[in-house]
């Protein structure tokens, strides 16, 4: 007979172990280094829009959104879309919620193409900086008493931008809630002449991100949805927010 507690826990006892296991986590870092010089994380889409994302980080996305249930998410970056209409479409299905999003080089036909969505009422388009006083100021006016508030950070990945990210973003996360920061790889990844970039190694969100960790016992790196993944572009940056 089987027991969905126990098939539970064999998941995450295998997951720790093959985070543990350094021969795999090798071939998973190689792996991710020769595709990204195909820009293979721009292979994705979500209902027709891409995605910049490995299928890793998109599936658990997903979980994490079912899992937790927030009324709000709010993402810095749009790019061609794909992941505000998978955040919308999980909230959709849900049955409740808004998606709060943000870009400085949101273009017009990316955001008609969004609007288009037969659940695009639950969507919510900001152009602009993600730290503009202003724009910040907007984001907020969504977050209303009593809303759950989960957070994803995918937009300039420079480490003095993430940084005041965090500072502007993260404290509207709320306990239970997740605060995702994307593009941690980039600290162990090699620079790729096809795509000359203002960050790289030692400036860049998992920089970032670990330098505010240290201000706050708010978050934890939760170990579950961070062990599992092996093929990411955001290790170590699923963090999960157990303070109010």
């Amino acid at each position: 007979m089987f027991i969905r507690k126990d098939f539970e826990a064999d998941k995450r006892r295998n997951a720790q172990a093959q985070s543990q296991d350094a021969t795999l986590r090798a071939v998973a870092h190689e792996f991710i280094v020769r595709s990204d010089q195909y820009d293979y994380g721009y292979q994705w889409t979500w209902l027709g829009l891409p995605v910049i994302q490995l299928p890793q980080d998109i599936m658990l996305t997903q979980e994490i959104i079912w899992e937790c249930k927030p009324d709000l998410i709010i993402e810095t970056g749009i790019a061609w879309g794909g992941s505000v209409i998978l955040y919308a479409s999980m909230l959709q299905l849900i049955g409740k919620g808004e998606v709060v999003a943000v870009d400085l080089n949101l273009m017009d036909h990316v955001t008609a193409e969004i609007m288009a969505y037969p659940f695009s009422e639950r969507i919510h388009l900001y152009k602009g900086s993600s730290t503009d006083p202003d724009i910040v100021a907007r984001i907020k006016s969504h977050v209303k008493p009593g809303r759950s508030v989960m957070v994803l950070l995918d937009s300039n990945h420079t480490g003095d931008h993430v940084s005041a990210e965090l500072v502007r973003y993260a404290p509207l996360v709320t306990k239970g809630q997740f605060l995702v920061v994307s593009d941690t790889i980039i600290e162990d990844l090699p620079a790729h002449p096809q795509r000359q970039r203002l960050w790289g190694p030692g400036n860049n969100p998992k920089t970032a991100l670990q330098g505010y960790l240290k201000t706050t016992d708010r978050f934890v790196v939760e170990d579950y949805p961070n062990a599992k993944p092996l093929l990411t572009f955001t290790p170590g940056g699923y963090c999960r927010c157990v303070k109010g």
